[in-house]
């Protein structure tokens, strides 16, 4: 039985641009199930026999229609979750997600996540689960900095491409400060003027050396290590349950641990 692979860029526009085209080829090439036909990000080093590879395009007007979908056969909650699952830095999240909805849209179930003896929905659910975990350790692990310019500047580097859904969080509460946040994996900025919207970039040439710290932020960055050192209780240091509570690659990242 012949398969079919389609190469999409590895964002959720790319992704939901090669949903939109995976359900476009069944139909015009008569192809019996989407079993035969799979997504994925990078297109592989060997080609498996019998396959055919197809890059996609990324298409906004296409992954928009996909949204409108999800969010009216779905739901606002299952397709969040989704977009979770496509942001996530594992290999095989496209093609889980396309199973997913597939799954989801031939049942009407808006509790799709509730079948995880499916494994293309069990691996979704993986991907989803995987990434809301490292959103919610950098909510709690990022560090801002001064700049001379007054602007707050946060380098992290991401396992799973969060940074859209780490914006919102800090726009909430920092609403009056203009700051920066840095995903050096992704080579990513989040850029939030005070008191307006925030939006993304990328393909910029960046040194971080090139920037100037605020004279006091030394000082400050001392006494929060200085605090942090006094708070601990050296009878009760237990490292085995802080790298648990704390893994290893956040620490580069924080100030505490500089």
């Amino acid at each position: 039985m012949e398969e079919y692979v389609l190469i999409c860029e590895n964002s959720m526009e790319g992704i939901l641009t090669g949903i939109y085209n995976a359900y476009q080829y069944k139909k015009e090439h008569g192809i019996k199930s989407h079993n035969q036909i799979h997504l994925d990000v990078k297109e592989p080093d060997i080609h498996r026999l019998f396959t055919e590879y197809i890059c996609v395009e990324t298409d906004s007007q296409k992954a928009e229609k996909v949204i409108k979908t999800l969010k009216a056969q779905l739901g606002e909650s299952t397709y969040f979750d989704l977009c979770l699952a496509m942001a996530s830095g594992a290999a095989d999240k496209a093609d889980a997600v396309y199973h997913t909805v597939v799954a989801g849209l031939s049942s009407h179930n808006r509790n799709i996540f509730d079948r995880l003896q499916d494994h293309y929905i069990n691996r979704a659910f993986a991907c989803k689960r995987g990434t809301a975990n490292e959103l919610h350790h950098y909510k709690e692990f990022l560090r801002f900095a001064e700049l001379e310019n007054g602007i707050l500047y946060a380098k992290i580097g991401a396992r799973d491409n969060i940074l859209s859904f780490l914006m919102p969080h800090f726009a909430d509460r920092l609403p009056a400060e203009n700051f920066v946040i840095y995903d050096e994996l992704y080579e990513l900025f989040g850029l939030h003027p005070k008191y307006k919207q925030w939006y993304l970039a990328q393909g910029y040439d960046f040194n971080e050396d090139t920037l100037v710290f605020a004279q006091a932020e030394a000082e400050y960055q001392e006494l929060f290590k200085h605090f942090c050192k006094s708070l601990a209780v050296e009878s009760r240091k237990n490292p085995k349950l802080q790298m648990n509570m704390l893994p290893l690659r956040f620490r580069k990242y924080m100030v505490e641990f500089d």
